[in-house]
């Protein structure tokens, strides 16, 4: 922050000798002058930003977010935990947040208050995300809602839905599984709903749940939330996204969802010439319409910047081909010169014309991505340790809340600022 004050020149002082010893023409020989440089200006002072909990925004939505809540108590504890999610350096357990609330004499006490309000308590947690979701679609317009999972790695068995599921990288893991409804806009994501998978005892860990899960997720939202429409992106790390797809476009909305390589579709296309009605993986059909790539306007990517390639091939899915217009859209892009395609999206052949220009797609993803590690891990997205199915859910609601302060009380481009 600039103080206004003129640059004045400064001197280094031995311990004990003030800077004013000497007299001005016969300086004190104890006083070494510090060199100035002519044509640099002063460097501006650099103080601490305020904290977030000081910000309009912890405010605003400290009186909105729990207004829902029946009792005063609980009114004061949910601003207390969010109060802790925001200052609290570290791991955002009960006892780290008790510690910095409470003080050293009644850390145990709002420990105790605290574990009680999350784990024990009967406040529902899913008005407190609406409020949540509808706030941030006041204050700007979604580009789209944007559908990704979360692994939350455990080292023990008894939270609540741990099981062992494959990571990202193909190892079996021991892990939460969930997945996440966020806002996204052109500067920021917000998570504001969540399902968490209760995993069967016994089963293989694979990725087939995520669907559901965000089938489950984004009816509830559009059912019950009043949210302005936006479309909405299913990104699931792997898993076939068909039955979800399925089930949002029979509930009027716009979903676009990222294809497995190997998903098999069948092909209902006249412009694929020889190969209508054939199945064959996605990856296949992409290559097979390599021809007939065109420019996608405005996008560009690359150093130097080279034009973006796509298309369109109607498909259907296997065993479901009828006559007539093709039911879904499978779309690959990638720069021009680069591997093809680099991205397969899946859509329905008229929806997916409203979406976002298709390479803005993959920007939107990649922006829930880096708010999850720039914001998410450090408000506690990942950091609820109990056994409690209900507790994990309140907790993941305040840290999506305490992750909307974050975001929308900074500039989201620098968010490495500290969060306290």
């Amino acid at each position: 922050m600039d103080t206004g004050t003129a640059h004045r020149p400064r001197t280094r002082v031995g311990s004990g000798h003030p800077a004013h010893a000497g007299h001005p023409l016969h300086p004190d020989p104890r006083v070494r002058p510090v060199r100035e440089h002519r044509g640099r200006p002063a460097r501006p002072l650099r103080t601490r930003p305020a904290p977030l909990t000081a910000s309009p925004i912890f405010r605003e939505l400290s009186e909105d977010l729990f207004a829902s809540l029946p009792r005063s108590d609980q009114r004061g504890k949910g601003v207390a935990y969010l109060r802790g999610l925001l200052a609290t350096p570290g791991r955002k357990s009960v006892r780290n947040m008790a510690a910095g609330l409470g003080g050293a004499e009644s850390c145990s006490a709002t420990g105790q208050s605290l574990h009680h309000f999350i784990c024990n308590s009967t406040w529902d947690w899913l008005p407190v995300r609406r409020t949540l979701a509808q706030r941030l679609a006041g204050w700007l317009p979604p580009r789209a809602w944007v559908v990704r999972p979360l692994i939350i790695p455990k080292t023990g068995q008894h939270s609540a839905g741990v099981g062992r599921f494959f990571s990202d990288g193909g190892r079996v893991v021991s892990a939460q599984r969930a997945v996440g409804v966020w806002f996204v806009t052109d500067r920021t994501a917000v998570p504001v709903h969540w399902q968490l998978d209760m995993p069967e005892p016994g089963g293989d860990g694979r990725t087939g749940g995520y669907a559901d899960l965000a089938a489950d997720a984004c009816l509830e939202m559009a059912a019950e939330w009043g949210l302005p429409s936006a479309p909405v992106l299913l990104d699931l790390d792997g898993a076939d996204p068909v039955p979800a797809l399925r089930r949002l476009r029979a509930a009027g909305m716009t979903p676009v969802a990222r294809l497995p390589r190997d998903r098999e579709l069948a092909v209902a296309d006249p412009a694929l010439t020889g190969h209508t009605g054939t199945v064959l993986t996605a990856e296949r059909i992409m290559r097979a319409a390599r021809a007939l790539r065109r420019p996608l306007p405005g996008a560009r990517a690359g150093r130097p910047p080279r034009p973006v390639l796509g298309v369109s091939v109607g498909v259907a899915l296997p065993g479901q081909t009828r006559p007539g217009e093709p039911d879904l859209a499978v779309t690959g892009t990638a720069p021009a010169g680069g591997t093809w395609p680099e991205e397969i999206w899946l859509s329905g052949r008229t929806a997916y014309r409203s979406a976002p220009p298709l390479w803005a797609l993959r920007t939107l993803v990649r922006r829930v991505d880096v708010s999850l590690h720039a914001i998410g891990d450090r408000v506690g997205l990942r950091d609820y340790a109990g056994r409690s199915f209900a507790g994990w859910h309140r907790h993941i609601t305040l840290a999506s809340a305490a992750h909307a302060v974050a975001a929308f009380s900074t500039d989201h481009r620098a968010t490495r600022r500290p969060l306290a």
